[in-house]
């Protein structure tokens, strides 16, 4: 085996049986095929048991977990369990690349092993995805938000790593953005693409997998103050979604999201120094763009991620 792409992709999923055989398909016809799938079913009450028994019986690769039905599907802190659960049974070091890929989800078929390579070419590219699309009835596909300086969360890829450096993932809402903007504060570079053979479709509307879209906003908006985004960048953040579908009161639902946990002196992110950087970076963004703000970023960073490979070189291990 090539220890180099070695990968394991972790599925959390719950009463996924109209998407689950999609996603699977699109998964094994992979050029790169993972080296290890772990699927964890976080009780289903549907017929997505019997498909994912189907896949594992038909994979080899594929491992399926089942938990124990918690009597709702559950994002944030709810994923990122179910995440770990499927990680606890790995070895990290067994593995060069470590995914989280939704199961409802279709994946191109060179979605893998392009993201692999690009990180091969870059070696301080820590995590990386394609661009999520919404099908619409006619075929087309519509671009969800995603900016360019972030990976994906309901597909994303990083490197090992850099994912024991970041510590893992947090078991909030924000999961997905705190990640990234970790890794860029330690150094690396965080991607996605907007290209042909990276779109992967999105069979729910962004946000829309508990209780609807609006309240998906609201959710946004709320782990937006958790993770310590600024009134002036959420401001932004809110009219900018404006423009995106639900026009107008989706963005209003973020803001109010934000709002109503701010006047309620919620709990935060406790890593003053992150949040710090997180409004630096956020502030930089209004003032120049979020491409120029992150090349800057980026090019300051440089010393901080040749430092932290000089001690896992130094160490033999990796950081976090």
């Amino acid at each position: 085996m090539n220890r180099d792409r070695t990968l394991l992709v972790i599925s959390p999923c719950r009463d996924e049986e109209r998407f689950a055989q999609a996603a699977i398909t699109s998964v094994e016809a992979q050029s790169l095929r993972p080296t290890r799938w772990v699927i964890v079913d976080d009780g289903s009450t549907d017929g997505t048991p019997q498909i994912l028994a189907e896949a594992a019986a038909r994979s080899p690769f594929i491992r399926v977990l089942r938990r124990e039905d918690r009597g709702r599907r559950s994002v944030g802190p709810g994923v990122v369990d179910a995440f770990y659960a499927g990680l606890d049974g790995e070895d990290l070091d067994d593995y060069a690349f470590v995914a989280k890929v939704d199961l409802d989800l279709e994946l191109p078929p060179d979605y893998f092993r392009i993201l692999v390579e690009r990180m091969e070419a870059e070696p301080r590219l820590g995590t990386c995805s394609g661009k999520p699309c919404e099908r619409l009835p006619d075929g087309r596909l519509l671009p969800e938000s995603c900016g360019d300086e972030m990976s994906a969360g309901m597909t994303k890829l990083w490197r090992t790593s850099c994912f024991r450096q970041i510590g893992g993932l947090v078991r909030e809402v924000m999961w997905d953005g705190i990640d990234c903007h970790r890794a860029r504060m330690l150094g690396w570079i965080v991607r996605s693409w907007d290209e042909p053979a990276l779109r992967f479709v999105h069979a729910r509307p962004e946000g829309a997998s508990q209780r609807g879209i609006l309240t998906g906003r609201m959710r946004h908006g709320r782990g937006q103050y958790f993770m310590g985004t600024g009134p002036l960048y959420m401001a932004a953040s809110a009219v900018f979604r404006m423009h995106t579908r639900p026009l107008v009161v989706g963005g209003l639902a973020m803001a109010w999201g934000w709002l109503s946990a701010a006047l309620q002196r919620a709990p935060r992110y406790e890593d003053p120094e992150f949040r710090a950087f997180l409004r630096c970076f956020q502030g930089t963004c209004l003032v120049l763009g979020k491409r120029r703000a992150t090349e800057r970023f980026e090019a300051q960073r440089a010393a901080t991620w040749e430092a932290g490979r000089e001690r896992h070189d130094t160490s033999g291990t990796d950081l976090g």
